[in-house]
């Protein structure tokens, strides 16, 4: 199956009770209570297609939790379509739970004062695996998550971020063609995030399967994704690739310059300098108001260079430019 989400013009409406205020409000709210709908998702479309690497992001309130309700089958929509691998998540959603995984980083499926092992058996009984496939995928998991000093130690003992893994194992027991990921990274130290972004990646090369990432961690977003989908306010703002989005919304680079010079005297448009001293030139460009190649250029006629680097913004940074361009205020 090539595409495995398909979403067409979906809606979600919630009705909700107006806040009322003072006592006269609250008195007159217990015989007429007003209400208003609030649209949280409007006329949203977009596809999924297999073993693709998908970042969902957008502000705090964008409808991004509520859209993930709707594609596992928690939600109802108030209109439009919805396929996931086939099946309509809200009217088949036991068939689907078959064939989806969910990573939560602030929820846990693993039983707390029992060792993470305990509860993959159980899973392995509640998905109806067959014993001799369930301790082949099991030992597959074990040796990619490199859980298998940890496996028999109670989730209480765990650190996060050998639970995080263990929490990713619990979803993967199933073998699910897509997984669902929202904020895996949440409160772990560097290290552990770094393990479990490469093990994501390790995971849709060598299975195939698709992700579907929520997060605010924009390294996450970075490492992990190779498209990003911007939901603001219920509606797509965006869908590009992240090669594109940096290429759209990077446009303030770091060039740094070891020149022969102590000091280069260098002044121009769309050019801040950050660092002149001791043979070392760093500025930041404004590549709408000057070209890299110009910059080069100019210093190259005022000294001679050893050695030149160009860095790009931050994904953070880009996010940030992109809200700041795009999301609707």
């Amino acid at each position: 199956m090539d595409k495995v989400i398909h979403v067409d013009n979906l809606c979600k409406t919630f009705r909700v009770k107006k806040a009322t205020t003072g006592i006269t409000g609250a008195l007159k709210s217990i015989f007429h209570s007003a209400s208003q709908d609030v649209h949280a998702i409007k006329q949203l479309s977009f596809e999924v297609k297999a073993g693709e690497r998908v970042a969902f992001i957008g502000p705090n309130g964008a409808g991004k939790s509520t859209t993930i309700k709707m594609l596992t089958g928690i939600l109802y929509p108030s209109s439009g379509f919805v396929s996931v691998l086939g099946l309509i998540p809200w009217k088949d959603r036991n068939d689907l739970g078959y064939k989806i995984g969910t990573v939560f980083g602030q929820r846990t499926q693993l039983w707390y004062h029992l060792p993470a092992l305990d509860t993959f058996d159980l899973l392995s009984k509640i998905y109806e695996i067959e014993p001799a496939a369930y301790r082949k995928r099991l030992k597959e998991l074990i040796e990619v998550f490199s859980i298998e000093t940890i496996q028999h130690k109670p989730v209480s003992q765990l650190s996060l971020g050998e639970r995080m893994r263990c929490e990713t194992v619990a979803s993967l027991i199933h073998n699910p063609q897509i997984l669902f990921l929202d904020e895996p990274t949440i409160g772990l130290d560097i290290n552990a995030k770094l393990v479990i972004r490469n093990l994501l990646n390790r995971l849709s090369k060598e299975y195939g399967t698709t992700l579907f990432l929520t997060s605010h961690d924009t390294a996450d977003i970075e490492q992990v994704c190779e498209r990003v989908l911007v939901l603001d306010k219920g509606s797509l703002i965006m869908d590009s690739s992240i090669k594109e989005l940096k290429k759209a919304y990077a446009k303030r680079k770091i060039i740094s310059l070891v020149t022969d010079a102590e000091k280069l005297s260098l002044n121009l448009p769309g050019m801040e300098v950050i660092n002149n001293a001791n043979y070392h030139f760093v500025c930041e460009v404004n590549t709408e108001e000057n070209s890299i190649d110009n910059v080069i250029q100019q210093a190259i006629q005022k000294t001679s260079l050893k050695d030149v680097t160009i860095e790009n913004p931050s994904m953070e940074e880009v996010i940030r430019n992109l809200y700041a361009k795009e999301v609707i205020p």
